[in-house]
């Protein structure tokens, strides 16, 4: 028996009430039985209780056509966001007369169409191969007042690069430039992609031979945009004409596999480049021991480190570095101190960032005198600290309570004229919403916003945190609304802090109307129920476990969680809860 304490926090709600998990094989099927199960209701529920997204997740698009018909046969009219669903199955099934049959069904219903309707008519476009027709209809509705976006202009550009036309992408691009909407990477990384395409093509055409130095240059090229799968063709096509490549080119490919966590196979590339008889540098090593550290196997990194030595090559301090960094993020920090030793045992001088990759190491795990401690050595070693080195350790003073030391190092940063980043300030404003200073962390706030500092999610976040800690949550409401119109987009942490202190002062309407926008948002993500995961809830006291088995409790709240597909099933769990706390209530149903 499962008894409920009190509403559980979002977090631990999301988990047990989520939405079905998507590696489910028979999600589709269960989706459309619950779908048919709603129509043959005697009261046949609004549009709104109806979802046929999940087939679309799944790519199953003429079934999702499908259940839009049965719906209309049942005489419930269509909304604009059904409508747009259709439009992008039928784009993606390649039938662009029926897309654009329904944008005139939209209009005739006296909807005004969204930016990412109209984007999606224009990839469809797009993708059969109509790049022009997809520019006559982005004219047409700018024309009409209907406003683009940075994807929208993305698609154009990648429809017009993939048709060789990289001149008309130039000219869209600073035609874009004069325009409201900003270029952004993509737009840059498709056209950089397209001009590499074509220069490499006018050399053949010209006669012009390539060389190794060539292929490295377009290989970091394509590497650059993200376009790895084209790097790698390169070096097939290397290899086709007898053109060696060399240490730089392996590198650059190694590079490009780690940053994508394909660690595997940038080893086995490595592998490849010794069989080859080109000899792996202290930089492919590096990069490969980097890679390794970033997916979180530092073991294997130290096994690279150990395999460069032995034949032969010597590690420098970037070696040392990354092993070090990748120690610390693994809270290994004492191994992590011990090779800095070893370092200095070896005549070798620590850089900057490896003594800011041990401090921040020291920070985290809430060792904030040794890390002050290490600073001391830093600057006798005549390492400058920078801004990193500065914003870890006023993050761990904040994140240990000590805020009168965390402002005074503030202070004192911008006395030796170290400028503060937005980090540092979300470090600042944190730990002034922590220790009881509101104020002064709204007046920092509204400094970064007057010296037009771009605030990222964790930010706002922090600010938020801070006012539902004060009880605010109007300001709080108010400001993930200021976040949204200021283009930043509210993340699942976001939500989680306002709906979870909304439910601790029961403010239960509103936590579940901002629950109903996080769903609908897909920030509610299904995780498998484990039995770690009830001990956590009973250690909370959001839970009692009656039945003393933690993996057999875990097991029937997953049972509990199938075949949950629609968003308003949940809050009849919720109300399933709130009724257990009733009956558990009176000591009469106890015994």
């Amino acid at each position: 028996m499962l008894l409920l304490r009190h509403t559980p926090p979002i977090i631990e709600f999301g988990k047990i009430l989520g939405s079905l998990p998507p590696s489910t094989e028979n999600v589709v099927d269960d989706a459309v039985s619950q779908f048919n199960r709603m129509l043959l209701v005697h009261h046949t529920p609004p549009i709104i209780e109806f979802d046929f997204r999940i087939p679309v997740k799944m790519k199953h698009y003429p079934i999702a056509i499908s259940l839009s018909k049965q719906m209309e046969a049942k005489g419930i009219e269509p909304n604009l966001v059904t409508l747009s669903i259709l439009i992008n199955c039928f784009c993606h099934m390649g039938q662009m007369a029926l897309s654009f049959s329904v944008l005139g069904k939209i209009l005739k219903l006296g909807y005004q169409p969204s930016t990412i309707t109209l984007t999606t008519l224009m990839k469809g476009l797009c993708l059969k191969g109509e790049v022009k027709k997809s520019l006559h209809f982005h004219d047409k509705v700018v024309a009409q007042g209907f406003q683009m976006n940075q994807v929208s202009y993305a698609t154009l550009l990648n429809g017009l690069c993939k048709i060789g036309e990289t001149r008309c992408a130039i000219k869209l691009l600073r035609m874009i430039e004069d325009r409201s909407t900003r270029p952004d990477v993509v737009m840059y990384n498709t056209i950089i992609d397209g001009l590499c395409k074509d220069k490499l093509s006018e050399m053949n055409a010209r006669g012009i031979f390539s060389d190794v130095i060539t292929y490295n240059t377009l290989m970091c090229g394509f590497c650059l945009v993200g376009q790895l799968m084209g790097a790698l063709s390169l070096l097939n096509e290397m290899t086709l004409k007898n053109i060696n490549p060399d240490v730089y080119t392996y590198s650059i490919l190694i590079d490009a596999l780690c940053n994508v966590g394909k660690v595997k196979e940038a080893k086995n590339l490595l592998a490849v480049m010794t069989k080859e008889g080109v000899k792996p540098d202290v930089v492919a090593y590096n990069t490969l021991m980097d890679g390794y550290c970033l997916v979180g196997g530092v073991q294997d990194a130290k096994q690279i480190l150990h395999a460069m030595i032995q034949t032969g090559v010597n590690p420098d301090v970037c070696s040392y570095t990354i092993i070090i960094n990748g120690l610390c993020k693994s809270k290994r920090v004492d191994e992590a101190m011990n090779l800095l030793r070893g370092m200095l045992h070896k005549n070798m001088v620590p850089d900057r960032v490896t003594y800011s990759s041990l401090i921040d190491g020291l920070c985290k795990s809430g060792r904030i005198t040794s890390a002050l401690g290490l600073m001391k050595e830093m600057h006798h070693r005549g390492q400058q600290a920078d801004v990193v080195t500065y914003t870890s350790l006023l993050d761990g003073l904040c994140k240990n309570e000590n805020f009168d030391k965390a402002t005074a190092l503030f202070m004192k940063m911008k006395e030796w004229g170290i400028q503060p980043n937005k980090y540092t300030y979300t470090a600042l404003i944190d730990g002034l919403c922590k220790s009881g200073r509101l104020k002064n962390a709204q007046e920092l706030f509204q400094h970064l916003l007057v010296k037009g500092y771009c605030i990222n999610v964790w930010t706002y976040t922090v600010m938020i945190s801070g006012l539902c800690k004060e009880g605010m949550f109007d300001e709080a409401l108010a400001m993930k609304s200021k976040m949204e119109d200021n283009g930043c987009i509210p993340n699942a942490v976001t939500f989680e802090i306002i709906i979870r202190s909304l439910f601790e002062k029961d403010e239960n309407d509103k936590a579940e109307k901002l629950l109903h926008e996080m769903i609908a948002k897909g920030l509610v993500r299904f995780r498998n129920f484990h039995g770690k995961d009830v001990n956590i809830l009973v250690e909370k006291k959001i839970i009692v476990n009656l039945l003393g088995d933690d993996d057999a409790l875990a097991t029937m709240v997953n049972n509990l969680c199938s075949n949950i597909t629609m968003i308003h099933i949940n809050s009849e769990y919720r109300s399933l809860c709130y009724q257990l706390n009733g009956f558990f209530g009176n000591p009469l149903d106890k015994i």
